[in-house]
């Protein structure tokens, strides 16, 4: 409305007030959005995948839709939707580089222990890849690794003392 309003005065050459002018401004900059519901992952193998989740992770099976298929996991906070592709000989790879798209999903941890105890975990997932052991991010003092889960999505998780 106030957008419509500020139009007809544009056209019509009627000056606003400042306080007028400021309400416009705050609707502009106000913040839309309250926090992420869900992310939705195209994989290659479904079960895999939600293995993963649910095994590696301690994640939990929230639902799953056949038809599609889908699997819908989260660890109480967050969802993910995983989505089976419907070629997996035609599917192509992300490349983080040159496409657009997910360039990874950073998960937090709540201590330096619990990331190592990922890190052990994940040594010993079939088709997990181990891009970098935990290390100091930058100058610190966050300590993050990052991985590919079995479809290939690559994941960040990261512990900020």
């Amino acid at each position: 409305m106030i957008k419509s309003m500020l139009t007809i005065f544009l056209i019509l050459g009627v000056s606003m007030s400042t306080s007028a002018k400021a309400s416009i401004e705050k609707v502009k900059t106000q913040v839309m959005t309250q926090g992420l519901s869900h992310l939705g992952l195209t994989v290659t193998k479904l079960e895999a995948t939600t293995k993963f989740f649910t095994e590696s992770l301690g994640w939990r099976l929230a639902g799953e839709k056949l038809a599609y298929p889908a699997k819908f996991v989260t660890d109480g906070k967050m969802f993910v939707t995983l989505w089976q592709v419907s070629d997996v000989n035609t599917a192509k790879a992300f490349d983080r580089k040159n496409s657009v798209g997910l360039h990874h999903l950073a998960l937090a941890v709540s201590s330096k222990e619990s990331l190592e105890e990922l890190y052990k975990r994940f040594q010993s997932v079939d088709n997990v890849v181990i891009e970098f052991a935990p290390e100091i991010n930058g100058q610190g003092p966050t300590i993050h690794m990052m991985i590919r889960e079995p479809s290939g999505n690559r994941f960040e998780f990261s512990y900020k003392p």
